[in-house]
């Protein structure tokens, strides 16, 4: 290669990857919802509402499990008939709940999502998912906990 060609094109070259070597890496980081949400003052109304909805639509999911051995083993219109009513009610339920749930967590949420995005900011995390979520629905197959949960960084900036 000539030697006067190298030289023309070495500052071309450093001008295309210099770019790409200052550009910053995307970080991720992870939040456990749950015990940051414990931490936030003025929650205790909240989880105590929680706590009661699980338990009822708990008990409601057992009594339909049960209804529904019931049904199959039964085969009779009547059980039929009492396992849609129960599921039915499990909905209306759980609707109603949800409907609630909301609008209680709603200024917690709030406040929440504020401090997640300071501290992840500050942090130099790009993106935050919340830690049971990616767990239970597998979206992320596997993370360092040491390096990507915000979770006590998140709940001393809530204190």
């Amino acid at each position: 290669m000539n030697p006067k060609l190298t030289f023309l094109l070495l500052p071309f070259a450093l001008m295309v990857t210099v770019p790409h070597a200052q550009q910053s890496r995307s970080r991720v980081g992870f939040v456990n919802v749950q015990a940051a949400v414990k931490a936030l003052p003025n929650s205790a109304a909240y989880l105590k509402l929680n706590t009661s909805v699980t338990a009822d639509l708990a008990a409601k999911a057992k009594n339909i499990q049960t209804l529904a051995a019931k049904a199959a083993a039964s085969r009779t219109p009547a059980d039929q008939q009492a396992l849609a009513k129960a599921q039915q009610a499990y909905q209306t339920t759980q609707t109603g709940y949800q409907s609630r749930l909301n609008t209680a967590f709603a200024p917690l949420a709030t406040k929440l999502n504020a401090t997640v995005a300071k501290v992840a900011k500050t942090s130099g995390f790009t993106v935050v998912f919340d830690q049971g979520v990616a767990a239970k629905t597998g979206l992320v197959v596997y993370a360092n906990a040491q390096t990507t949960d915000l979770t006590a960084a998140v709940i001393k900036a809530l204190k």
